[in-house]
């Protein structure tokens, strides 16, 4: 009697075995989730180029220099002095016409800088709404690389979760043949509690990626400008591609088109001027003065006069001035020199990781993925007629689990680095 249970024990145990083991492979093998609604990238991109208010305030800052340079090159305000001298009496028109001093009048005066400062302070101006301009483009791709940072990081979080969705299945399964084989003797209890340790792991780290994708959906929807809590889609998987240019030549597109370098340049071009218009202060300004006074029944009295700045105390001044527009202009320089070589840097840097990440997404692709599951698949025959134990099954079932989560990691690190390629280059690297 007990012998006849005991087989149907392992007669069960065998068939679980069959079944469970035929699925495996396939279900490793699937990386392909059910196609709902996606959440298109350029939609987001459209939408935060519209409504992201990091945007729209470097717009307002640009728009709000351009009016500068008029105001800063145009005259300064006239002034229009009205007035009167009285003779005898505090009140106006007192002894007009009987006495000398006595009018009524009118004088304007009119501030002229010396030639050339004002042209100088204008085309400060433009160049400060140039570089204006340039902090706005650099926060549009600032914007722009920080929402397909988040896309790519959000895409990985479910990509993942999948993985251990199939994985935590699995084990299960596993789970139940060990459960089944140590009621007939034939597993250790140790086989048990390794399992179910395992699961409880992937649990944790399941829990862990959907905290990621609820962070990354509420950082997209604030770079938007949504709601928060404003649903959103699953994004796009990740597809592997190739580098889309070479390392010259996002050296080349940083030199032509990055904001940053083009910012800095303006400027450059900004201090020198003002090195110029430090100058300019050695020379005097002059304010011209005109008047007409009324003397009543006598000949009315003309005035014109012409009062002078000294620069007198240019030692202290305007000396100065000049060497403190002088050193702006030696920082400003050493800044671009800065912004150049870190740039080169952070190129090479993201290079160097989009083009490590590639080679290393091709070999889990095409190497070693397939040939972990090769070992998968021998170690389960073997284990269907007991010449390895469960152990060496579970290894190579957990390792088989792993490359793919590091194969998802490097094609992650690859779209995160082309983003911020992008953002540095100003040259769209991901179609």
């Amino acid at each position: 009697m007990e012998g006849a249970v005991a087989t149907r024990k392992e007669n069960t145990v065998r068939s679980l075995l069959m079944s469970r083991a035929l699925l495996l492979v396939p279900l490793l093998a699937s990386g392909l989730s059910a196609q709902a609604e996606r959440a298109d990238l350029k939609d987001l991109l459209a939408e935060a180029l519209n409504n992201n208010p990091e945007i729209v305030a470097a717009q307002k800052r640009y728009e709000a220099s351009r009016q500068r340079p008029s105001q800063v090159s145009s005259l300064p305000d006239p002034m229009f002095s009205p007035g009167y001298n009285s003779t005898g009496r505090p009140w106006p028109g007192a002894g007009l016409g009987t006495e000398v001093n006595s009018n009524i009048g009118v004088m304007i005066s009119q501030e002229i800088p010396f030639p050339g400062k004002r042209k100088l302070a204008g085309d400060m101006a433009v160049k400060e709404f140039e570089a204006e301009w340039q902090q706005y483009q650099q926060t549009k791709l600032s914007v722009v690389s920080r929402i397909k940072q988040a896309y790519y990081r959000r895409a990985y979080a479910f990509a993942a979760v999948d993985v251990l969705t199939r994985n935590l299945d699995l084990l299960r399964k596993f789970l139940q043949i060990t459960e089944a084989r140590y009621a007939v003797g034939k597993a250790a209890q140790q086989d048990i509690f390794k399992a179910q340790t395992q699961i409880s792991i992937l649990e944790t780290k399941r829990v862990q990626l959907e905290r990621e994708k609820r962070a990354r959906e509420a950082e997209i929807n604030s770079l938007v400008n949504r709601a928060p809590g404003s649903p959103l889609s699953r994004p796009d998987d990740l597809r592997v591609m190739d580098l889309p240019s070479g390392l010259q030549e996002l050296y080349l597109s940083a030199r032509e088109n990055s904001p940053m370098l083009k910012r800095d340049e303006k400027m450059i071009q900004r201090s020198e001027l003002a090195v110029n218009a430090a100058r300019k202060e050695y020379y005097p300004d002059v304010t011209l003065n005109g008047g007409y006074y009324n003397m009543g029944g006598m000949s009315p009295m003309y005035m014109f006069r012409a009062d002078f700045k000294i620069p007198l105390y240019y030692f202290r001044k305007q000396r100065a001035a000049v060497t403190e527009q002088s050193q702006t202009l030696t920082q400003s320089r050493k800044t671009y020199e800065a912004t150049n070589q870190g740039l080169h840097y952070r190129i090479q840097d993201d290079y160097s990781m989009a083009e490590t990440a590639s080679q290393l997404v091709k070999l889990y692709e095409h190497a070693v993925i397939p040939q972990a599951r090769l070992a998968l698949e021998s170690s389960l025959s073997s284990y269907e007629t007991g010449s390895v134990d469960f152990l060496t099954v579970f290894m190579n079932y957990t390792t088989v689990v792993e490359y793919q989560m590091n194969y998802y990691d490097e094609l992650q690190n690859f779209y995160l680095a082309l983003a911020r390629l992008e953002e540095m280059t100003g040259r769209p690297l991901v179609q």
